[in-house]
């Protein structure tokens, strides 16, 4: 049944990537008088790049609106309908209604759909414990906290920044806050930094954050977060030691935000995301899409569902619920888990299964690590990289890639995700026909070196 006068209407819970990229296409392919669409948000900012949020704190982005792809104002000249400041508090699947509150005056009212998008998001990890809010605590994960940050940064004057969690958003707020003059101590629940990675790898992550001055403190949980007499954080304590500090950034990671979803009995995975189709579709809800954060996904290579929160799966995930939500027909097939990330001016790339990813779902596999260069060694500019690839034992099917390296370094991972894809093995990546020339890699690729070793090295079994 329609619920708006003959028209169908969408409603959309989540103002970004997933959300407003799903609102979108659904509006390019049915009108305002076939389709109306109500999107609710409840910050202050739509169609944002969560991803560039340490590059403007650290100074390289100018502008907050520099990340904005698209404003509020902008939507609505689209006919949606963009509720700010509005938050879902209820899903009634039943009455098929959300109910919705206003975040500054707090009122609250119902809305009627046909079809409904959960683009709901994720929320940054803080940890129970003593003074996790105090100020000067910052987690980082919408614009609105960026600001908050900057806000702080401003009126601080220590220089003195700890930043726990050693993950993506951990090491590049390290850069952020080296950009800014602090002394930026990084204080890791685990053996390494970069737990996306090998801890062999991730210690030449280690080495390199220790050479641009920052102190890596691992294995070393934040037990408590310490006061002065103004209420504002002074430093942060493990189990061991106490560590000063002016800021304190969390960058624990982040869980899916489903609570609304569970409340209403949608389906979550082990990971905490909600469970999808293949369209996106809300497992065994005919009427009810999910993408972006809030999703698990499937991992092409190990075969198991899994909880990547990046904004490149969210906005394809918004691109396949706008067209199938504005009557035509697309798929998310998964993915095969590649990220990149830079600390000043080490990249730090992987794709497919590190190691015990590889072990947990039964694969028995080789490895290889070599190391390369980014150009042609008598090239000038060439610098060091290493590359570290696992392939299946006996079939030599690639199973993930792992590079760290200077300039040149990161984007190179974009083969290994095209050949993971297409189930290549490392065999058959050794006749890649890539782009060679001095300037831009050897006669080799540092990649296809790491598939002619692993090749070997699975032949011999």
């Amino acid at each position: 049944m329609n619920m708006s006068g003959g028209r169908e209407r969408l409603v959309v819970i989540g103002g970004d990537a997933a959300g407003m990229s799903a609102a979108s296409q659904a509006r390019r392919l049915r009108g305002p008088d076939e389709l109306e669409i109500v999107a609710f948000e409840r910050g202050h900012f739509t169609s944002y790049s969560a991803c560039g949020i340490p590059y403007w704190v650290g100074g390289d982005v100018g502008e907050r609106d520099d990340l904005i792809a698209r404003s509020p104002e902008e939507h609505r000249t689209r006919a949606i309908d963009l509720r700010m400041r509005t938050e879902v508090t209820e899903i009634d699947v039943a009455g098929k209604r959300v109910r919705a509150r206003d975040v500054d005056s707090g009122a609250e009212s119902w809305t009627s759909y046909d079809k409904l998008v959960i683009g709901t998001g994720a929320r940054p990890i803080r940890p129970d414990m003593p003074g996790a809010d105090a100020p000067g605590v910052h987690g980082v994960q919408t614009l609105d906290d960026g600001q908050a940050l900057l806000d702080t940064l401003a009126r601080t004057r220590g220089r003195r920044a700890v930043v726990v969690g050693a993950g993506y958003i951990g090491v590049e707020m390290a850069e952020a806050l080296i950009n800014r003059g602090y002394e930026v101590t990084v204080v890791n629940r685990g053996s390494e930094p970069m737990s996306t990675l090998d801890p062999d790898m991730g210690r030449l992550v280690h080495k390199a954050m220790e050479g641009l001055g920052i102190t890596m403190v691992n294995d070393a949980a934040v037990t408590k977060v310490l006061t002065g007499q103004d209420g504002r954080v002074r430093a942060v304590a493990t189990e061991d030691a106490e560590y000063p500090a002016d800021v304190v950034i969390l960058g624990i990671g982040v869980r899916p935000e489903t609570g609304l979803a569970r409340a209403a009995g949608l389906p979550v995975g082990g990971h905490g995301g909600l469970l999808t189709d293949l369209a996106m579709r809300v497992r065994g809800h005919e009427d009810i899409w999910a993408g972006g954060d809030c999703v698990e996904v499937l991992n092409l290579v190990s075969g198991q569902e899994q909880y990547i929160p990046l904004g490149t799966h969210a906005n394809k995930h918004g691109q396949v619920i706008g067209t199938n939500v504005g009557g035509g027909y697309a798929t998310f097939p998964g993915v095969v888990g590649t990220a990149v990330s830079k600390v000043c001016d080490l990249e730090i790339a992987r794709t497919g299964l590190r190691e015990k990813d590889a072990l947990r779902v039964g694969l028995q596999f080789e490895t290889v690590t070599i190391e390369s260069t980014s150009r042609a060694g008598y090239y000038p500019g060439a610098s060091p990289m290493t590359v570290k690839m696992l392939a299946e034992r006996r079939t030599g099917r690639l199973l993930g890639v792992q590079i760290v390296g200077r300039e040149g370094a990161g984007k190179r991972v974009d083969i290994a995700a095209v050949a993971l894809t297409a189930n290549m093995t490392a065999e058959q990546m050794t006749a890649l026909d890539l782009g060679y020339a001095p300037p831009f890699s050897p006669v080799w690729d540092p990649v296809l070196v790491a598939a002619r070793k692993a090749a070997a090295k699975v032949r011999a079994f």
